[in-house]
């Protein structure tokens, strides 16, 4: 029989083929106890991703750890993005900021430093991630079975590239996030505070398991605005002054 990890994984990949098997949740012998049991199950779903186009990492505040997970690159697709309702069941939306990887971050036994990685970024984007989970409701599971699924992880959009970034004070960057024309939220600045030390985590422990960071890869650093949850023909827009606009349309 299975092992526990490779259980809990079977499940998740079933639910992501068919979402007829989506999950209220992971049975209580499968259910991760700690980050490792939760990392592991991720790892074992990620394997089968025929690629990998990019890395989500947040943290809930400026002092916290940072937590992450792998994004299937079939999944990563630019802004304007239409997405059919019909396999978007959740709609959930979250307004972001993300850096493209200009060159290869492999694993060293030196830890990469503030300045080289900020070195390996070639681009800031504007970002909707799109989420969408293996649970019926992902808000009813604990948090190290969601952390198992890539915290509900559907799809992520990506908007042009600004590669004079470096000038931004992202501290003071507003996100405004309209659904229908009309303005939903906003909000000044990211509430893990520096992005870019979510970034350095990722480089030296988040992302070694899978040959570390690599160019052309996506790193999305957390939500400004919170989970949305929108309706199945909604047109989604997010815009930062400094970054530009993403925008994401649901189809019926």
């Amino acid at each position: 029989m299975p092992d526990p990890i490779t259980q809990a994984a079977d499940l998740l990949l079933a639910a992501r083929r068919d979402p007829a098997k989506r999950l209220a949740d992971l049975p209580a012998a499968l259910k991760p106890a700690d980050k490792a049991a939760a990392y592991a199950i991720q790892h074992k779903v990620a394997a089968t991703f025929p690629g990998i186009g990019g890395w989500k990492v947040g943290a809930p505040g400026p002092d916290a750890p940072p937590i992450c997970g792998a994004l299937p690159a079939a999944g990563v697709v630019p802004s304007p993005a239409k997405l059919p309702s019909a396999t978007h069941s959740l709609r959930g939306i979250e307004a972001e900021v993300c850096f493209r990887i200009g060159r290869d971050l492999p694993p060293r036994p030196t830890p990469y430093t503030h300045e080289e990685v900020i070195a390996a970024i070639a681009a800031a984007h504007p970002a909707i991630e799109v989420l969408e989970s293996r649970y019926l409701d992902p808000d009813a599971v604990d948090p190290m079975t969601n952390l198992a699924d890539t915290q509900s992880h559907g799809g992520f959009v990506y908007g042009a590239p600004v590669t004079d970034w470096h000038g931004i004070d992202f501290a003071r960057e507003k996100v405004e996030q309209y659904v229908d024309g009309a303005l939903q939220m906003e909000r000044v600045g990211n509430p893990a505070g520096d992005m870019i030390r979510l970034v350095v985590w990722l480089a030296n422990e988040g992302s070694i398991w899978a040959g570390g960071l690599k160019a052309g890869q996506f790193v999305t650093c957390g939500s400004w605005t919170g989970k949305s949850t929108v309706g199945p023909t909604a047109k989604v827009r997010v815009r930062f002054p400094s970054l530009g606009e993403v925008q994401v349309a649901y189809t019926a």
